[in-house]
């Protein structure tokens, strides 16, 4: 079978991957010059790279485990030290430790938590881990009911002390969804923690080893292309041409620097594109179907991203780091954690400004020289001293739509990947999977698109789809 698919980010390379291993012809389109989606980069005048965004990995990311297996590039992965650590505001340059031990779930991470003293009371402890035992008891299906409420709302509900929220949830609701606890609903995080307490490995982070459409995304492409498939850029889709049954009878590509406009048709149709770009491109007709209208439900998080690079070393913590900071979510000296960005001499730090709504129309400079003023208390030996760090050079990438807005309610608008058209499927972390909006949300979409995809009737059978083609109309 023939599949064309939109969007060429971890949930359009994933499908694409799945399909090919099937038996099927997947055509992959990507509007940008650049691969990823969201795990885009580019390189600057200098040949250094910036990211998208700073990009972990984690133990409990199964399925982006799998997929580098089988494409035979596990080892591009650089495992961190099992910890987490956190910056103490009111200490300046101080951090706190949750280090695992190498013991079974989730006794791991109990102790971790135990072992902690510089950020927790014992009365919080033993409060924080009532608190958190309904959703280890009672499992996923009581963690999907808790999306009627906001992470601060069910912390509140079971008991849990104020101050383990500003010292641990702010800073972990930040990291996972790029929003504060009074805002993102309890299922998310509380989906996160289920997986660190039942995997032994689950929290332990791990960064690629150079930028991801280069170490991550080149690999996918030359699976698919080495065993038919093909993977195009440049090739934005215009709009989605329907037979008069409403099934879909092409993709319109736009033509580029004076090029016309194309038709590609397939048997299959994938859209793999954020969900306020499937909003636009939804046809008319589609958006009264209850399926389709869902989709108005749910929309993109804004999100920015800062890369500094300075004149000395600012650190040698190999690790992600949470900032604790109101401005900032979490950060990283990419000098030390990436091999491909190493530098003994000099750092480059790359941090999450969240939550962004009140950042993403301000400029650049305004940008970092807010964010220069956080680095004060994170490193005050390099910048309070009469020869502070200098700034060399920066760049700021904004994503004014990012992963859904994971707030109270929205699981019961993220979509199927199969949908009511019987010839257009989903792929993308917005749609229903077990993972927030995260990379491994975003490859479990695609695998779970194309099993769909292979499992149609039609496909299964090898007749294929063959909707009434229609004449081109302007």
């Amino acid at each position: 079978m023939r599949v064309v698919i939109a969007g060429a980010g971890l949930a359009g390379l994933a499908c694409a991957k799945y399909l090919v291993d099937a038996g099927h012809t997947p055509v992959l389109l990507e509007s940008r010059d650049v691969l990823g989606g969201l795990v885009a980069a580019w390189q600057d005048k200098d040949g250094d790279w910036y990211e998208t965004g700073l990009h972990a990995f984690f133990g409990a990311y199964p399925n982006m485990l799998q997929l580098l297996k089988e494409l035979g590039i596990e080892d591009r992965l650089q495992w961190k030290e099992h910890t987490l650590i956190f910056n103490q505001p009111d200490k300046p340059g101080v951090l706190s430790r949750f280090d695992v031990p190498d013991i079974l779930a989730p006794f791991n991470v109990i102790m971790s938590i135990l072992r902690n003293n510089d950020m927790l009371t014992w009365n919080q402890k033993l409060r924080f881990a009532i608190g958190l035992l309904p959703a280890i008891v009672r499992g996923q299906k009581y963690v999907e009911a808790m999306d009627k409420y906001s992470l601060l709302e069910w912390l509140r509900l079971q008991g849990v002390d104020e101050q383990v929220n500003t010292d641990i949830f702010i800073a972990a609701s930040k990291a996972l969804t790029f929003i504060n606890p009074d805002e993102v609903s309890a299922t998310i995080p509380l989906t996160a923690l289920n997986r660190f307490l039942q995997e032994r490995y689950g929290s332990k982070i791990a960064f690629l080893d150079g930028s991801p459409p280069e170490r991550l995304c080149q690999p996918i492409v030359e699976y698919i292309t080495e065993r038919g498939g093909e993977v195009h850029l440049q090739k934005p889709l215009k709009q989605i041409l329907l037979n008069p049954n409403d099934t879909v009878r092409g993709f319109l590509i736009r033509g580029l620097e004076g090029a016309e406009d194309e038709v590609l048709t397939a048997d299959i149709y994938v859209g793999a594109v954020s969900v306020d770009v499937m909003k636009v491109l939804t046809p008319p007709s589609w958006k009264a179907i209850p399926f389709f209208k869902k989709l108005e439900g749910l929309e993109g998080v804004p999100v920015i991203n800062l890369h500094l690079w300075f004149d000395r070393k600012l650190t040698d913590i190999d690790q992600l780091l949470f900032s604790r900071s109101d401005l900032l979510s979490v950060y990283a000296d990419m000098s030390n954690t990436c091999r491909e960005y190493a530098n003994p001499d000099r750092s480059m730090l790359e941090l999450v400004l969240a939550p962004a709504q009140d950042w993403i129309d301000r400029s650049n400079e305004e940008i970092v020289e807010a964010t220069l003023k956080e680095l004060q208390n994170l490193f005050p030996q390099h910048f309070g001293s009469e020869n502070p760090a200098k700034l060399l050079k920066y760049q700021v990438v904004k994503t004014p739509r990012s992963v859904y807005k994971a707030i109270p309610g929205r699981q019961v608008y993220r979509p199927t990947q199969e949908t009511p058209i019987a010839n257009f499927y989903l792929a993308g972390s917005y749609t229903l999977q077990r993972y927030l909006g995260s990379m491994e949300g975003a490859v479990l979409s695609g695998k779970l698109a194309a099993q769909a995809i292979s499992k149609n009737p039609q496909v299964a059978s090898g007749e294929g789809i063959e909707p009434e083609l229609q004449p081109l109309s302007s």
